[in-house]
């Protein structure tokens, strides 16, 4: 498939002037209503990935593989951007090129690859770091494993929750000077934090988890944060609605009784069925 459409447009949002909330998605069906609700971009978290298609908590044992199968599943399924967090690279520099590789070919916009270490190592009860030079190895790395320029790689660090402020700026420091696209920071609490990072960095800024006075999408984006997540919110719903319908036929409730189920136009529109019934007219003589 052509990815370069979405990729620009994903390029375009990060070298504007303004914040954008990206869709939580996690399918095809996902995504495609992200995309029908006019969301600007979508997002792919590893942890989702790991519910999703294991049904296991984000602990890193999701694989590559499974990780890049889902991501194309849900890029060929519409025309959303689509941004994933790539964790760790799923293992050192090397695997890093080749995680690169294979999103790249996923159809993905936009990744990120952090600097904790992952999975958690045997004895350890904290999040640990890497150094800061492995740091730089694996976005060396990730930036020498992208074939198409369009595709945008972020640099990520947890530091200002681990190591503090200071540790977090120096490494963002560094991976810009490597040469990513962008700088993902996690766990940012306060203003000051947020305009000590924007002031000593000067790439577009992608935040996770904001709340409180860190909300206002004016005030981030006069600091260059340029994609703020929300959570993962839809994957949470969808699971409360399986199990309460679920929960609910297995008390007898009839299936015609049942709340908070989609009705058929929904289910149509999210299937493409309009577009599944002319291509049978077309092809099939229907």
């Amino acid at each position: 498939m052509h990815w370069a459409d979405r990729r620009q447009r994903f390029r375009a949002l990060l070298a504007g002037d303004r914040c954008y909330h990206p869709g939580s998605v996690f399918d095809p069906i996902s995504a495609r209503i992200a995309e029908d609700l006019g969301f600007e971009i979508g997002m792919f978290a590893g942890s989702v990935a790991s519910m999703t298609v294991l049904g296991a908590p984000d602990l890193i044992v999701l694989t590559l593989s499974e990780f890049a199968a889902q991501a194309y599943r849900i890029n060929r399924a519409g025309n959303l951007p689509l941004m994933v967090d790539a964790d760790h690279g799923y293992g050192n520099a090397l695997n890093v090129k080749r995680t690169v590789e294979e999103l790249e070919t996923a159809g993905i916009s936009g990744m990120s690859i952090e600097d904790t270490e992952l999975p958690t190592p045997h004895g350890t009860t904290k999040p640990r770091l890497v150094s800061i030079a492995e740091g730089v190895g694996k976005m060396k790395a990730a930036l020498a494993g992208r074939q198409d320029p369009l595709l945008s790689i972020a640099g990520r660090t947890s530091a200002i929750t681990i190591s503090g402020l200071e540790d977090a700026i120096a490494r963002g420091k560094a991976y810009e000077a490597v040469g990513v696209d962008a700088l993902f920071f996690v766990g940012i609490k306060t203003r000051a934090e947020l305009d000590a990072i924007s002031a000593a960095t000067t790439l577009p800024l992608i935040m996770g988890g904001v709340s409180g006075d860190l909300a206002d999408r004016d005030y981030l984006a006069a600091r260059r944060v340029r994609i703020a997540l929300q959570g993962h919110q839809p994957f949470a719903a969808g699971v409360k609605a399986v199990h309460d319908t679920l929960r609910a036929l297995r008390d007898g409730v009839a299936p015609s009784k049942l709340q908070g189920v989609a009705d058929a136009e929904l289910m149509k529109r999210v299937t493409r069925e309009g577009d599944y019934g002319q291509w049978t007219k077309d092809f099939l003589g229907g």
